[in-house]
């Protein structure tokens, strides 16, 4: 069945390449990091600059709110880590945290935790109880580690995405994978979690134009959603709508329906290649990160 989709832009601002984008759950705040090494706070409300902080030479190719701790964790190209407290953008902690670039960190959403991910091909968990110790390194991708993200539903596994083709899946207590998924003929860009009418599903986004739906438990996939030009970028579920949104260097971003995954609208806001995807539970809000720019949408229907 069709949806009929109402989409309406609530904010637009320009600015050099935009690689990650994070939404506050609770403030009307986009948290954007640049290829230029500096990450803003932009208010969506008001349309104005609430912050900025260059925060090194090299691309920050991710950042996003601890919100609990009132901080924002910042992974970047010179392989540091870097915590900066969100209200008064004092710097709380520094250190390298991997031998290349950092392409992803990720929050837990209970525990001290926080996932990063590198071209070093290792994924690392940071504790920040435990002065930020590295409490255990996950090796088995054989190529870039581009994304990781925490499991929603079983929040002791994460999935991972690696230009190795690979998407695997972890469990905090040990540093080798429970099993991977051999996903796609090309590099894997990105992976997301969802929830389906019966089950939990997997979702990746690939150098080779496609993303694809899995049932990770039996490890096979479910659907290829074909409909980009170039590599898909970033994937993710909206959090209240039955949608899959998919992001792509093609400058568009896709949405499908979750459970017939037809593509029922397909945006682009003419920002250049699409690098970042990201919601707000309870919200019907959505952000991408462009070359040019950082859009919010609001879908409804």
């Amino acid at each position: 069945m069709s949806l009929t989709l109402k989409i309406r832009k609530e904010f637009e601002q320009g600015s050099e390449r935009v690689k990650s984008v994070d939404l506050h759950p609770n403030e009307p705040w986009i948290l954007t990091s640049l290829h230029s090494g500096t990450v803003c706070i932009w208010n969506y409300q008001t349309q104005a600059m609430e912050k900025s902080l260059k925060v090194t030479e090299s691309p920050v190719r991710s950042a996003k709110f601890i919100v609990r701790k009132h901080w924002i964790v910042v992974g970047a190209d010179d392989a540091i880590i870097r915590v900066y407290n969100y209200d008064t953008m004092e710097k709380i902690k520094e250190f390298e945290a991997h031998t290349d670039f950092i392409r992803c960190v990720t929050v837990h959403p209970i525990l001290p935790y926080v996932l990063s991910s590198s071209d070093d091909k290792l994924i690392k968990l940071w504790d920040w109880e435990k002065v930020w110790m590295c409490t255990q390194t996950f090796e088995g991708h054989s190529h870039y580690v581009m994304q990781v993200a925490i499991n929603p539903i079983d929040t002791d596994t994460f999935a991972s995405a690696s230009l190795d083709g690979t998407a695997k899946i972890w469990s905090f207590d040990s540093p080798v994978p429970k099993f991977a998924l051999d996903a796609h003929s090309k590099g894997l860009n990105c992976v997301d979690y969802f929830r389906g009418s019966d089950k939990q599903y997997l979702i990746t986004g690939s150098d080779d134009y496609t993303a694809k739906v899995w049932d990770y438990e039996n490890q096979t996939c479910l659907h290829e959603l074909k409909g980009h030009t170039h590599n898909v970028t970033a994937v993710c579920l909206h959090p209240e709508l039955p949608l899959i949104i998919t992001g792509s260097e093609d400058g568009t971003v896709c949405i499908w329906h979750a459970t017939t995954y037809r593509l029922e609208n397909t945006l682009n806001y003419g920002l250049q290649r699409v690098w970042a995807v990201a919601y707000m539970k309870d919200s019907h809000q959505i952000a991408f990160g462009c070359d040019n720019g950082t859009v919010l949408a609001k879908i409804s229907y």
